[in-house]
């Protein structure tokens, strides 16, 4: 039996491109995790290889391609609460002065949407559940309620 040449890799593939290393182990229901962030973010490379190391799948969504919709920003305004995704760290959030701004939420759900930089990343929803920024002890939680252990 002669072995199957691999193909070709695609010319701008990276490694959150590349699915998680399922081998010969028996696949369990897996989470529907879905990681929102960019390709030159720290936290969100974090992220994704925590999961990665897991040997989770998750969905992946880059801002700089595609912004994020207004309507899957407000779920997670509804439960974090716009504050809470605003990175107040930022060089952005520096540039546009914000700090010197007394702003409600209306006024940062705007903001997001117009500047994706802005945004804690990564943001992470596994079903009604959802994070903004680094959250590891959290992500762990999801992991083990969903092997059941």
């Amino acid at each position: 039996m002669v072995p199957r040449p691999l193909p070709p890799r695609r010319a701008g593939a990276t490694l959150s491109d590349v699915p998680a290393p399922l081998g010969k182990t028996p696949t369990k229901k897996m989470p529907d995790i879905h990681v929102f962030g960019t390709g030159d973010s720290a936290p969100t490379r974090a992220a994704l290889r925590f999961f990665r190391e897991r040997r989770i799948v998750v969905h992946q969504s880059d801002l700089r391609k595609r912004p994020i919709a207004a309507g899957e920003l407000q779920r997670f305004v509804q439960k974090l609460g716009a504050a809470a995704l605003l990175d107040v760290e930022s060089r952005a959030y520096a540039e546009q002065g914000l700090a010197y701004l007394r702003l409600d939420d209306p006024g940062i759900v705007a903001r997001l949407l117009a500047d994706a930089r802005l945004l804690r990343l990564p943001l992470v929803r596994y079903g009604n559940e959802m994070t903004a920024g680094p959250a590891e002890a959290t992500w762990t939680a999801w992991v083990r309620s969903s092997r059941g252990t």
